[in-house]
């Protein structure tokens, strides 16, 4: 079914403030406090929310999971049978695909990010790749498109929420059915009772609310694939797919912060610095901060993540003299991709890793 005001994504105007349909997705979905940055591992409760339509209400001893398509053996399974399964437990770093988008000009109307759309949780789940064996992926199959449980309109178009990953993608040993966050039940935001968690890729494919996972032998042509999250300059610009995340490093701001302008004060003298580094392309191999406004870089120390999947700590000592300073912050992977001062713009803005900026005062 296809509803009025379809049309490609917009492009706010110049000048144009954000509005009240953007303050509703604001205030519907959440991003996460620097300050949580902290943590090694995110409390469920800090850990950044994008919810496309609405959270489900699923009552578990009738929801089910449906293995279709172009497999040897269609199954079918309750949560009792999906938990009896053998389990993993991984801790993966997910970044929304939009993070940053708030920063472009001009703006691409959406969720208007800035830098925080991000957490790493512990999820614990079932290995999705015995489980597509189990069912027989039948030669010649393509894609693996899982769907969700939410259900809405995304720019005149009315779809359950549907993403597919590549056969090879899905039978990673590391993509998960998860069931469990933080070593409790999922919440129902994040997915309650099951949801995909595919290490590496931005947070549009860790389909939550998940009920069908079915098999193709061509392309998955659906909204989500084929229209959204693409790299697109024009209107009828198809561009390329958004898939995994791009280095990034973010700080702890140091000090103290203003209400409104979250601009930070500092006390004169010596102060480490610390946040954290990611990428689902490589690992990171560096971080550089610097205190001029990027003009000048230094070598953070870089610490050991928790896993492959999970972002790494970084550390640096910086002396504060009286004045006003711009501190930045930008990260290295192992595949020479290095984190922009400037961000290339794209008309969905996506991928937007532009070097993260804190303004400070020191007195």
């Amino acid at each position: 079914m296809r509803v009025t005001h379809d049309g490609p994504s917009r492009v706010a105007e110049p000048g144009e403030g954000i509005g009240l349909d953007e303050l509703a997705l604001a205030a519907r979905n959440h991003a996460m406090p620097l300050e949580a940055l902290r943590y090694d591992i995110t409390p469920a409760g800090l850990h950044y929310i994008l919810v496309h339509y609405d959270i489900p209400y699923v009552e578990p001893d009738s929801w089910s999971l449906h293995v279709d398509g172009r497999v040897d053996r269609p199954l079918r399974f309750d949560l009792e049978a999906l938990r009896s399964r053998p389990a993993v437990s991984l801790p993966v770093t997910i970044e929304c695909a939009g993070n940053g988008r708030a920063h472009l000009d001009p703006r691409p109307v959406s969720q208007p990010w800035l830098t925080e759309a991000v957490g790493t949780a512990m999820w614990t789940g079932t290995p999705l790749a015995p489980l597509l064996r189990e069912a027989g992926v039948a030669d010649g199959a393509v894609d693996v498109v899982f769907t969700g449980l939410d259900h809405g309109v995304e720019r005149g178009v009315e779809q359950d929420y549907q993403r597919a990953l590549p056969v090879a993608e899905a039978m990673r040993q590391e993509a998960l059915l998860a069931y469990e966050m933080n070593g409790a039940p999922l919440p129902p935001q994040h997915g309650f009772p099951v949801r995909l968690v595919i290490p590496g890729w931005y947070g549009m494919a860790h389909v939550k609310w998940l009920t069908r996972i079915t098999v193709l032998s061509e392309p998955f042509s659906g909204f989500q694939n084929a229209v959204a999250y693409r790299l697109t300059r024009e209107e009828d610009d198809p561009g390329q797919p958004v898939t995994r995340i791009r280095p990034r490093a973010l700080m702890v701001p140091p000090g103290f912060p203003d209400f409104m302008s979250r601009t930070r004060f500092v006390t004169v003298g010596e102060h480490e610095l610390t946040g954290r580094a990611w990428s689902g392309q490589a690992p990171v191999t560096a971080v550089e901060v610097s205190a001029d406004g990027g003009t000048t870089w230094a070598a953070a120390t870089l610490e050991a993540p928790a896993g492959r999947w999970a972002w790494a700590r970084w550390r640096h000592r910086w002396t504060a003299r009286v004045g006003r300073h711009e501190l930045v912050v930008r990260a290295t992977d192992a595949t020479g991709d290095v984190q922009p001062v400037e961000q290339a713009w794209n008309r969905q803005g996506m991928a937007n890793t532009m070097a993260q900026r804190v303004g400070v005062v020191v007195s």
